[in-house]
């Protein structure tokens, strides 16, 4: 079967930064395979999670709306279920009324796990966390006659602050599961087409857990060293040490060596190079059954992780190691080109999800927040001037160089990251940059109240004016719930 619409896969990974990617400057790992996406495809350069925790950022993807509309501001929330009654849609349902087959494979993070929000084909490897979830992967394992091992129950777990070698070998790790699972799907669906996939890496989330054969040929010593903790959030820092000690993870991350970060370092490292491997074995599926020219690929992440910056670890917060995300659009005329561009515009992860529309001819709803990517051929795609970030503990706005969060413990930071990159200099409290933090201030405040009213657009009685309404003020009238958001 042929179709003019292309095939669209769209990876992404659990917490990679861009900096572990040699398409990216890195010299310590080598990611041959994501680079020739980036090689005849738009890299984009400064993309950013705006709400960089796990299940807040996949559920704006999925719906094309900030986190404060979307009520999901931390990993204990999740779209509510009359979502479509709101007139919300997600971008495989738009996908698949336009004649996509869709398919989800590997981690989404939904409530419940299985949930499909508008996918037609699921495969499922949730979250390497999840140890009693009973998804593909869990069956996958019990047919090998193995089973899910918690981070802990491996040597020197604790010692090494999560960095071990996994019991598996990487032929039953959930990250080959996934590709493997992409492979299949390629082969037994693609050539009906067209297809739409969104491809979820667990990895590199911790454990920080390779095969040992993945660790050869990384040189600790060539890893980037660890931003310092300036000093300015030790209430940030404390919750995150905090919260890496409960069950789910379970090591204390207190007291933290140079040395172990670097381990940290090195081990993620690996895991980067072991999805590498798996987006080549996808590439080279689609190339064997004739797709590859047909397909267009997206790759990103949910966000970063600390990896030692700042003393901290994974991610919660918009510290750059936190939020920066690789962002990559490969379309086929590119890359039979290897016209590959790199852009210097402010994106949002969330734009992903216009992006995923547009490159399939479906013009996104009114409603959505998130708009296309620019330079990839997508009318109306402009950059940003100015990105907000929301969670459930702190805001951010991010224009020009400068940045403010603003955090529920109180903390509160500004730095002019072109000047300090690093986020060394807490200005907030400089007297010479006190008209840029009050007009930064006066923005984000401005945004959030604009954003919360929209939030509650289901809860609204009215959108014109009732008074004149006959019909209102008879007995018995029944008000619209939920008020639907604008279509078109």
């Amino acid at each position: 079967m042929t179709s003019s619409l292309p095939n669209i896969v769209f990876i992404l990974a659990d917490q990679l930064r861009p900096d572990f990617l040699s398409c990216y400057g890195a010299r310590f790992v080598h990611t041959p395979h994501i680079d020739g996406l980036a090689r005849g495809g738009v890299r984009f350069d400064r993309a950013y999670s705006e709400h960089p925790v796990c299940v807040p950022a996949r559920v704006s993807l999925m719906t094309g709306l900030h986190a404060v509309k979307t009520g999901v501001l931390d990993n204990g929330s999740f779209l509510r279920p009359d979502y479509r009654a709101c007139g919300m849609a997600t971008w495989p349902e738009l996908l698949a009324a336009a004649g996509y087959y869709t398919a989800a494979i590997g981690k989404m993070h939904f409530y419940p796990w299985d949930a499909r929000l508008g996918f037609q084909y699921r495969r499922i490897a949730e979250d390497k966390r999840w140890l009693h979830i009973r998804d593909d992967y869990y069956h996958y394992l019990r047919a090998q006659g193995e089973r899910k091992y918690h981070g802990n129950e491996h040597q020197d777990y604790f010692e090494h602050k999560g960095a071990i070698v996994n019991r598996l070998p990487w032929e039953l790790q959930p990250d080959h599961f996934v590709g493997l699972e992409t492979c299949r799907f390629i082969r037994q669906y693609g050539p009906e087409g067209p297809f739409a996939i969104m491809v979820g890496f667990p990895g590199p989330h911790c454990p920080y857990d390779p095969a040992p054969q993945a660790l050869e040929g990384i040189d600790l010593q060539a890893l980037p060293e660890p931003v310092p903790d300036s000093g300015d959030t030790p209430k940030l820092r404390a919750g995150n040490v905090a919260g890496n000690k409960a069950p789910w993870n379970g090591v204390d991350y207190a007291e933290f060596t140079r040395q172990q970060k670097l381990k940290i370092r090195a081990h993620y490292a690996a895991l980067v190079r072991q999805i590498d491997r798996e987006v080549g074995e996808i590439v080279e599926t689609l190339r064997e059954q004739g797709l590859l020219e047909r397909t267009i690929f997206v790759l990103s992440a949910d966000h970063g992780d600390y990896l030692g910056d700042h003393g901290m670890i994974g991610k919660g917060h918009f510290y750059e190691s936190s939020f920066h995300v690789p962002l990559l659009v490969s379309r086929p005329e590119d890359r039979a080109a290897e016209a590959g561009t790199v852009r210097d515009d402010l994106v949002a992860l969330t734009d992903v999800t216009a992006t995923l529309l547009g490159l399939a001819g479906v013009t996104p709803p009114l409603y959505m927040d998130s708009r296309p990517l620019p330079g990839t051929g997508i009318d109306g795609a402009t950059e940003r001037d100015r990105l907000v970030g929301a969670l459930a503990g702190g805001w951010l706005i991010y224009e020009g160089p400068w940045r403010l969060s603003k955090y529920a413990t109180g903390e509160t930071l500004l730095f002019n990251v072109r000047e300090d990159p690093q986020e060394q200099r807490n200005l907030a409290g400089d007297a010479r940059s006190l008209d840029v933090y009050r007009q930064l201030d006066a923005e984000l405040t401005a945004w959030m109240m604009r954003a919360i009213v929209d939030a509650h657009r289901p809860q609204r009685v009215y959108t014109r004016d009732l008074s004149q309404d006959p019909a209102f003020g008879r007995e018995g009238w029944q008000r619209s719930y939920p008020q639907p958001l604008p279509q078109q």
